[in-house]
Order: C-alpha cells, then sequence, then structure tokens
C-alpha cells in the first residue's frame, strides 16, 4: 500500500535537490528568463553533479532520466512494496520545479528524451546510449496531442532507417545531441507500427529549422527539427522493432506511462513555489488563514488560497500514486493521464489565480509569480493536452479501446 509520507531513504536526497534548486535554479531564474535561448551556462556544473550522484549511488533521477520499471530493489532485497527511481525522479523533479521549471527542461542529459530511453530501450542500448543528451520528438506540424496520428516515416534500407518528417516544439532540441523521434514504420498499420528512434544530431539529414519564441519556459530552448532521407542505424529503434498489431499503440504508451507523472510533478513544483509566495504576501498584507474556521467565514483571499492548497495537495497525491504503481509493476496508464490531467489543469489555475490575489506584486518582475504563471501554462498541454488525459481515462474506466471511443 502506498504511504503518503515521503520515503525515508529519500529524505535526505529530497532536501538536497531543494538545496541545489534553490541555489542554482531559482537564483537564475528572471536572468534566463530575460535572455530567451540563452544557454544557462551554470547548469554544466549541476549537471555533472547530478551526474557525479547517480553514478556513485547517493541520487536517484535527480532530473527527468531514470524512470524504468522494476529495476529498483531495496537494499538490494525483493520486498513488497517499492520506491524506486519513479518516485525519486518525481520528487526531484518538485523540488527542481519548484525553483524553475525551463531550467530543469535545459539541464544537461535529464530531458524526457532520456526518459523515453530508459522507458522502452533494452538493456544494450541502455549502455550505448549512456551520457547522451535526448530531447524528444513527437509533435508535428498537422499532429498535436494524437501521437498516434504520426506522419514521420522510417523506412527500413539494409541496415538502416531512412527517416522523412518534421517535428516541432522539440523541448532542447537545439541543445541535445541526439534526438528521441516517434516515426510510423507503416502508416496503414495504424498506432502500431509507431516506433522511437534515437537520432543523434551529427547525421546527415538532420537539421535545426527554427527556434520558437514563446510565453513561457524561455530559458529552455523549443525548436523544429527537419528530417531529410536522414539515415539512421537500424540498432538505433529503441526496444523490439517487431510490429505487434495486437499490442497496437501500447509499447509506445509506456513512455508517456513514465513521463506524464514527471510533467504532473513539474506543475505541482512550480505550483507549490507560487502558494508559498502568494501566502507570505497575504500574512503581510494582514489576511489570516484560519484553518479552523469554516471558509465560507473568512476572507475572499482567505478561503481562495484554503482551496488552492487543496486543490494542490489532490494533484500531488495523483502524481505520487501514478510513480508509485510504476515502481511497483502496476499497469498505471489511467493514474498517470489522471496525475496528468489534474496537475496541469490545477497547476495553471492555481498560477494564475496566485497572480490575482498578489495584484500589483503578482503581475509585476519584483516577484516570480507572474513568471510561474507563464511557465504553468505548458505543463497542461504538452505530453498530451487536459482533453486527451480525458479521453485515456474514460477509455480505462469504460474499458474500450481507441477506435470506440474517439
Amino acid at each position: 500500500m502506498i504511504n503518503l509520507e515521503t520515503p525515508r531513504k529519500f529524505r535526505p536526497f529530497v532536501k538536497q535537490a531543494h538545496q541545489v534548486a534553490d541555489e542554482f535554479l531559482r537564483a537564475n531564474s528572471r536572468k534566463y528568463d530575460l535572455a530567451e535561448h540563452a544557454y544557462p551556462k551554470e547548469l554544466d556544473l549541476l549537471a555533472s553533479l547530478v551526474d557525479g550522484m547517480g553514478d556513485s549511488g547517493q541520487g536517484q533521477g535527480a532530473g527527468a532520466a531514470g524512470v524504468r520499471r522494476g529495476e529498483d530493489e531495496s537494499d538490494g532485497k525483493k520486498s513488497k512494496v517499492k520506491n524506486g527511481t519513479n518516485m525519486s525522479s518525481v520528487l526531484s523533479v518538485i523540488e527542481m520545479c519548484w525553483a524553475d521549471v525551463g531550467l530543469l527542461l535545459s539541464m544537461p542529459r535529464q530531458g524526457l528524451g532520456n526518459s523515453a530511453i530508459a522507458s522502452v530501450a533494452n538493456d544494450e542500448q541502455l549502455e550505448r546510449f549512456k551520457g547522451t543528451w535526448a530531447a524528444m520528438a513527437i509533435t508535428e506540424p498537422g499532429t498535436g496531442s494524437d501521437s498516434a496520428n504520426i506522419t514521420t516515416t522510417a523506412v527500413k534500407d539494409g541496415d538502416a532507417y531512412v527517416l522523412n518528417g518534421e517535428k516541432i516544439y522539440v523541448t532542447s532540441g537545439e541543445r541535445a545531441d541526439s534526438v528521441v523521434v516517434w516515426a510510423t514504420l507503416d502508416r496503414s498499420l495504424g498506432r502500431a507500427a509507431i516506433k522511437s528512434f534515437l537520432v543523434p544530431k551529427s547525421l546527415p539529414g538532420i537539421r535545426v529549422e527554427r527556434l520558437e519564441h514563446k510565453l513561457g519556459i524561455r530559458s529552455s530552448d523549443t525548436a523544429v527539427i527537419v528530417l531529410d532521407n536522414c539515415r539512421v542505424p537500424a540498432e538505433n529503434l529503441l526496444g523490439n522493432p517487431e510490429i505487434d498489431t495486437k499490442q497496437g499503440f501500447a509499447g509506445a504508451m509506456a513512455t508517456f506511462d513514465n513521463t506524464r507523472p514527471l510533467v504532473a510533478g513539474m506543475a505541482v513544483g512550480c505550483a507549490r513555489a507560487a502558494l508559498e509566495d502568494t501566502r507570505e504576501l497575504l500574512e503581510n498584507a494582514g489576511v489570516v488563514i484560519d484553518y479552523d474556521r469554516p471558509a465560507q467565514s473568512q476572507s475572499y483571499a482567505a478561503a481562495t488560497f484554503i482551496a488552492m492548497e487543496a486543490d494542490w495537495e489532490a494533484a500531488l497525491l495523483l502524481t505520487l500514486q501514478a510513480a508509485w504503481m510504476a515502481d511497483n509493476r502496476k499497469p498505471n496508464s489511467m493514474q498517470a493521464s489522471m496525475a496528468k490531467a489534474k496537475a496541469g489543469r490545477i497547476g495553471n489555475e492555481i498560477t494564475l489565480r496566485c497572480v490575482e490575489l498578489a495584484g500589483t506584486y503578482g503581475y509585476s518582475e519584483r516577484e516570480l509569480i507572474e513568471k510561474w504563471s507563464r511557465d504553468s501554462k505548458i505543463l497542461d498541454i504538452f505530453e498530451g493536452t487536459q482533453q486527451i488525459q480525458q479521453l485515456i481515462v474514460a477509455r480505462r474506466l469504460l474499458n474500450l479501446t481507441s477506435s470506440e471511443l474517439r
């Protein structure tokens, strides 16, 4: 059974992650928000520290990478309940995004592409791709949240696949040294033919077309990537190269089952930062938040704040549940989507409401609240929009296929 307290073995790690987030990310948050597309050089040292922690066994999943089912055991022994890399990654991401979402997404070797590798790559590929910084390329100009409608093609040619297509909104697309590209082996076979490929940026035929200017997460580069007859070694197809029409899209969805709780954790961390700063501003303004009195008998500001805290805690618990289920080899597709849907929506609503409650402080650059409200919007969109998550949950609850419930 899930324990709602932070696992004892992770408490020092979470404390350390918070300290690092405060000193490295929060301290540079406004600087790189204003200097859009400038590379945050301070992250090089932080990434080295994270790599060192992982190699020494002191840290697990200090960024967005390292989520893989069922490979953790408590103290080297089998146990009925495990808290492994999924849980530690989510706890770490919450602390990092309490500081800055964009800077977390900019951390070398900690991208969502790395999570995709960890989720579906075989053991040989895990070792071969160790140390790469991987962006993840899913979205296309005509394909938004419906990842099953991907048009980028991968055609087998000897010992390589030839990839053609265009990907948009690729996080860390310029800075990363490789890209996990989702492509179809055979469009006539639908979802089952979609596979992911690790494409090194050094290969001929892959290029960054442009960088996007964005509402939020400005410190994170977001690129348009074009694949023009890009020959990718066949062994770079992640996981099983066979097309299994019975399994359908399940293999590709395994990536989302692991990464969606991470994005939910990002929203939880960002919203927590806004709540903490807003609470301080309200208390300094003389607003009393009394948990022993009914909300309706308190001021609008106090009652609103209490309601936001309740929604935030619900999002947190859903996120922890999805991560815990992944660590314990339990199917978590529905819970991952529930966490992403709840946290993405509530995170954005909370940060916007905090702007409102904080008044001029919330709308100006004197505080980071306005920045968190901008950053939080993408967390309700990428890795599947609100509507897509609700559709997935409905299918699971009703036991219907994607063709039966669109």
